[in-house]
């Protein structure tokens, strides 16, 4: 079936207008409400008005109770509307990471090992003394158990500072910091789910965010999961 564009531009041009977006958002919210109502809410006079809903017949109609309602086609366009809404949404967020000045794979590498490497002199500073007779198999599982909760550490001790200011001590040290893909402060639970990957799945992480994402914002896969980047601060 052809679709005829002059249809399509024509309904593009009624909802290209704040007021009559907002006439819609209005009747859908309340179901319906009469020409005073929609002046006072909006603010503007009888002439304005009356021309906005002379332009939106066929979305709206006047009931027998003398309100206006949507129609079935103007529901239809209420819903294309939040769809555009988020379609704007997204393009935002595009041309805001976009312009982010990106930080290499070297910086966030020479951070990560700073922070590794300062976390496992830390950590593993303090001797274990193992009792005379602990040996082999115990040793071992102790050892798995160590390992874990230093890898449980490190990834609370990267969550609580990314979460905080943005930035690990390694990463301020380099000059990196870790924003959401359109420029803002991440909050701790981005952080945290980006922190997963890096920390028990590293491998894994790259490997599919190299392989499969294609995309200088996300050089990790929880990256993206989590709606992250890392930017360089000495651009």
């Amino acid at each position: 079936m052809a679709i005829d564009q002059e249809n399509v531009s024509r309904i593009l041009s009624i909802l290209s207008h704040p007021l009559r977006r907002e006439i819609l958002l209005i009747l859908h919210d309340k179901g319906e409400s009469s020409f005073t109502e929609l002046m006072t809410t909006l603010h503007i006079d009888t002439g304005k008005l009356s021309f906005h809903i002379r332009s939106l017949a066929g979305l709206i109609e006047q009931n027998p109770n003398g309100k206006y309602n949507l129609t079935k086609l103007g529901e239809n366009a209420f819903k294309l509307l939040k769809d555009v809404e988020v379609l704007a949404s997204e393009v935002e967020v595009i041309r805001k990471s976009s312009a982010l000045p990106l930080s290499s794979f070297r910086k966030r590498t020479v951070a990560f090992l700073i922070d590794f490497l300062l976390a496992f002199a830390i950590f593993f500073a303090q001797p274990f003394a193992t009792a005379p007779g602990q040996w082999r198999l115990d040793v071992f599982f102790s050892d798995v158990t160590r390992n874990l909760l230093f890898l449980i550490l490190f990834w609370i001790y990267l969550t609580l500072l990314e979460g905080f200011a943005g930035q690990s001590l390694g990463k301020l040290i380099v000059g990196i910091k870790v924003v959401t893909v359109d420029g803002k402060k991440p909050f701790y639970d981005h952080v945290a789910v980006r922190n997963l990957g890096k920390v028990f799945l590293l491998p894994v992480d790259l490997l599919v965010g190299y392989l499969k994402l294609k995309d200088a914002r996300f050089m990790r896969y929880f990256d993206k999961f989590a709606g992250t980047t890392v930017v360089d601060l000495r651009f």
